[in-house]
């Protein structure tokens, strides 16, 4: 089986080099070697490789930049990923793709299905939902993941921002009313490989199995709660902050001036995924303190 990776020095692309290796004939592309605004060049790659599997991790997450900056979001996130499913498609290979949260309006008080309306108030969301009706529209063999609140010891992210400003500041104002699922790059990462060997192993039925399936880890909390469960375990672990876990103060979203509004309600339903690929999906603690562990050992 042959792969090609796109994406590759991202949180989940990284992880992905780790987890696709064993599956197969692995080629791996960063933005270096593969420039998602050179379409030609873009297409010869894959032609030239002719990939069973095409997972693309690469994509434009900038949420408050794209705002001004559309143009390159929808050519990352959308006129790209198109090229990538009509190659799919001629090549009769699956294409493995990314998407969000974002795409939904987060006013729904119950946790999102695949089915579920859109309704994207970003550019960024804007950009990702259109990536994912044009792989629909190719008609080639598809899973598009939707996960939410990525996290990793690598590139920058939430964790990683705490764990700076916890040392750095003497107050730390987090906000109490977004919900959602933290989810480490390393679980998205593994379940991709997972789902890929079942279908490889199985011949599962495509009309069956492609489409749009919601990825994170299980349970919810708050960005307020995240941050006071990791920065707790990590005193825990003997790390000293200049702003204690207890003493973080939980702020209303209104409060938080940003270029672009997040969604309340980020938790996604992950029932369908569980069930066509008779997975478990471990809890965000479990996944959490794993990290914490990780970053504690490397004296971040």
């Amino acid at each position: 089986m042959r792969l090609l990776l796109f994406g590759a020095n991202g949180q989940v692309g990284w992880k992905l080099q780790k987890y696709l290796a064993p599956l197969g004939d692995l080629k791996v592309c960063s933005r270096d070697n593969a420039d998602f605004n050179n379409l030609n060049k873009l297409q010869k790659i894959i032609r030239n490789f002719a990939p069973d599997i095409i997972i693309n991790a690469a994509a434009y997450t900038a949420v408050d930049k794209a705002e001004s900056d559309k143009n390159q979001s929808f050519q990352i996130n959308t006129t790209a990923v198109e090229l990538l499913a009509k190659e799919a498609k001629y090549l009769d290979a699956w294409l493995i793709h990314y998407s969000t949260d974002y795409v939904f309006d987060g006013s729904q008080l119950s946790p999102y299905k695949e089915g579920d309306i859109t309704n994207p108030q970003t550019v960024y969301g804007k950009s990702k939902l259109e990536g994912e009706h044009l792989i629909a529209k190719s008609q080639c063999k598809y899973l598009i993941f939707r996960t939410s609140w990525l996290y990793s010891i690598r590139g920058k992210n939430f964790l990683k921002t705490i764990i700076s400003l916890a040392k750095e500041k003497d107050e730390l104002r987090i906000v109490s009313d977004q919900i959602g699922a933290p989810t480490s790059a390393e679980l998205v990462a593994n379940i991709t490989a997972l789902c890929i060997y079942k279908i490889s192993q199985n011949n599962l039925a495509i009309k069956d199995i492609s489409g749009i399936y919601h990825l994170t880890a299980s349970g919810s909390t708050s960005w307020h709660a995240f941050a006071k469960h990791f920065l707790k375990e990590a005193e825990n672990l003997g790390e000293i902050f200049s702003v204690k876990s207890e003493e973080i103060i939980a702020i209303n979203s209104l409060e938080l001036i940003l270029p672009t509004k997040r969604p309340l309600n980020s938790i996604l339903n992950t029932e369908k995924l569980c069930k066509t690929f008779n997975l478990t999906l471990p809890s965000w603690e479990t996944l959490a303190d794993r990290i914490i562990n990780e970053l504690y050992l490397r004296k971040i």
